[in-house]
């Protein structure tokens, strides 16, 4: 794929098997890329290695083989130009919501007079104007994955990866996050690889699905493109006749994934 943001070439992660015993092949063979300002999903059972993968494309995790390349460069080390939102919480609670937005700045040192302003222009742009002094034990779940949004686009990354970033939400909040993202996202139109169990999710947002298989050795079994027109509000587009037909189409190829994923987890 000509310009590609992300290139994960028939990648494989093994690990030691918990018991110390053997090895443990998460990951196997797969591949996958992503072109620049393409919006992509992975869903998979749980447990099949998913946020592997994310974190092979942060630098975070070396593959055991293959290789990965960044907007055509090798990857060595951290991934320096990716922005990476976490499923937990991830913010500092000693410092308030202005001081963990900006904090990224300041660990790259940058001046704290541009690091403050720029920070409390991402505070408005996720909605969080005038919430600046909270700490994040007086924000709720929903404040805090905002200030969390802001903390990860902030550094103005080429390459999003997002963990979940949204599943612990209600489903209200959640709505308003995902359309929130994706309001960003039009404007910038950066590369997203986003993790999710949630298919409904995956589809609203993305150009394209990928579907994974179950572990061990897990890798891309299906690929489907999002052909509905945006703009799209999250809600409403789950009623348009091709939303309907892409989940009934990527479920059927997902189900069998889930079940043997669920059988997995009762014999573990």
């Amino acid at each position: 794929m000509p310009n590609s943001a992300l290139k994960l070439d028939n990648i494989s992660c093994v690990f030691s098997s918990r018991d110390g015993q053997g090895l443990y092949t998460a990951v196997k063979d797969a591949s996958l890329t992503i072109a620049a300002g393409e919006f992509v999903s992975v869903v998979g059972p749980t447990g099949c290695g998913k946020s592997t993968l994310l974190n092979v494309a942060a630098g975070l995790l070396q593959p055991s083989s293959g290789s990965v390349s960044i907007f055509g460069k090798p990857l060595q080390g951290v991934n320096e130009r990716a922005g990476y939102m976490f499923q937990g919480e991830a913010l500092f609670p000693w410092r308030n919501a202005l001081s963990n937005v900006m904090a990224g700045l300041e660990f790259a040192g940058k001046p704290a007079a541009e690091s403050e302003a720029l920070a409390r222009e991402w505070m408005k742009r996720v909605g969080l104007g005038g919430f600046e002094d909270r700490y994040p034990h007086q924000m709720s779940g929903g404040m805090r994955k905002r200030v969390m949004l802001a903390q990860t686009l902030i550094r103005d990354p080429d390459l999003i990866l997002m963990d979940e970033p949204f599943s612990a939400l209600d489903i209200q909040t959640r709505q308003l996050m995902e359309n929130e993202v994706l309001d960003i996202w039009m404007a910038q139109r950066k590369a997203v690889l986003f993790i999710t169990h949630d298919l409904d999710e995956a589809i609203a947002m993305s150009d394209r699905v990928v579907v994974l298989s179950a572990g061990p050795g897990t890798h891309p079994i299906g690929e489907f493109e999002i052909d509905i027109a945006r703009p799209r509000d999250v809600a409403e587009v789950r009623s348009n006749p091709r939303f309907v037909e892409l989940h009934q189409a990527i479920w059927d190829v997902l189900r069998e994934e889930v079940l043997k994923g669920y059988a997995q987890q009762k014999q573990a």
